[in-house]
């Protein structure tokens, strides 16, 4: 199961009898779901086959256990019925949200991302990384050209450049309680998995090195970016562990263990939640001090629920008072 998102679950029922039968489905659907009121009712004319779809949504990774599949057959008349038990004590662990990636990866190749926002615009200038030296040709740009090869070869050679790629990418994950917060019926955290294993995966499609790790008062969970083949499978399985503790996050042990075991210069995507200005100015010296050697993005949440506090109507002084903290939540957030 694809945590986060809408999952099929199909069941196929043949009717073997010489006549037509009614069924009722009883699915024992995992105690995660808490839906004891699971039932289809439907008929199969004789020796026929019919497919019944639903969905399920999880919103914790881990095991799901399903019960028996309970079919109740009778006939058209109902006078008598039978209870027939399938697919006993199945299990299916659900994993971070590999719908989601295979959504984004499929945005990530087409030509359409202009309908999201992005467009392709004309790059200035260009990128160091050497790839071969060339004849040269008019139109060239005469600053590459290599005056060493030109005199060897007695004609003009040009240094050629390729776009940077195998560059290292980091989702770094907080673990501490501020990740904690529900939201949609989703953890925090688990927002940042999805969203890490979805950017991990086009990063590798794109020829560069994807790794992660998490922290809290320590770094845990630790992926050492690279371009293998078994990268992604390693990352979904680090990520299917990973889980909040209750924990104070630790920025400055985050920034020296940056420093100590990070030493190529990276993309680092962290994930954590600011909440107030206070929250976030004790922490902002350690993440100057990251910026320093790598290029860090911070990453944190917009509460959505909040917005809508402020679209409603207010009649009572509470309501009043309510909308008005929602609104220096908000404010503080844009700051």
């Amino acid at each position: 199961l694809s945590n986060g998102d809408n999952n099929p679950i199909n069941i196929a029922i043949a009717n073997q009898y010489p006549y037509k039968i009614a069924i009722k489905i009883i699915d024992e659907l995992p105690v995660q779901f808490q839906k004891r009121d699971f039932v289809i009712d439907a008929t199969i004319e004789s020796g026929k086959s019919r497919e019944f779809n639903y969905t399920v949504r999880p919103v914790e990774r881990g095991e799901y256990h399903f019960g028996s599949l309970n079919v109740y057959v009778s006939s058209f008349l109902g006078f008598i019925e039978r209870r027939y038990l399938f697919d006993a004590d199945a299990m299916a662990p659900t994993y971070p949200s590999f719908l989601q990636m295979r959504k984004y990866e499929l945005m990530a190749f087409t030509n359409k991302l202009k309908d999201y926002g992005m467009k392709k615009i004309r790059r200035i200038g260009h990128t160091m990384e050497f790839e071969q030296i060339k004849d040269y040709v008019p139109g060239d740009d005469v600053r590459n050209i290599n005056w060493k090869a030109s005199a060897k070869r007695g004609q003009l050679m040009l240094n050629q450049y390729q776009d940077e790629k195998s560059q290292p990418v980091y989702s770094v994950i907080d673990k501490g309680r501020v990740m904690k917060m529900p939201f949609e019926g989703m953890k925090l955290i688990d927002y940042a998995i999805n969203a890490t294993l979805v950017i991990s995966n086009i990063a590798l499609k794109k020829g560069d090195k994807a790794g992660m790790f998490g922290f809290s008062d320590r770094i845990s969970n630790q992926v050492v970016a690279q371009k293998r083949a078994s990268q992604m499978n390693l990352i979904l399985e680090t990520l299917y562990n990973v889980d909040t503790d209750f924990k104070e996050s630790d920025f400055s042990r985050l920034y020296i263990d940056v420093k100590r075991k990070i030493t190529n210069r990276s993309l680092l995507l962290l994930y954590t939640n600011f909440e107030t200005l206070d929250a976030l100015h004790r922490q902002l010296p350690y993440l100057q001090a990251i910026a320093k050697n790598h290029l860090l993005v911070i990453i944190f949440f917009e509460n959505t629920e909040l917005k809508e506090m402020l679209i409603e109507e207010v009649d009572t002084t509470r309501e009043i008072f309510d909308k008005t903290i929602a609104e220096k939540f908000i404010y503080e957030k844009k700051l």
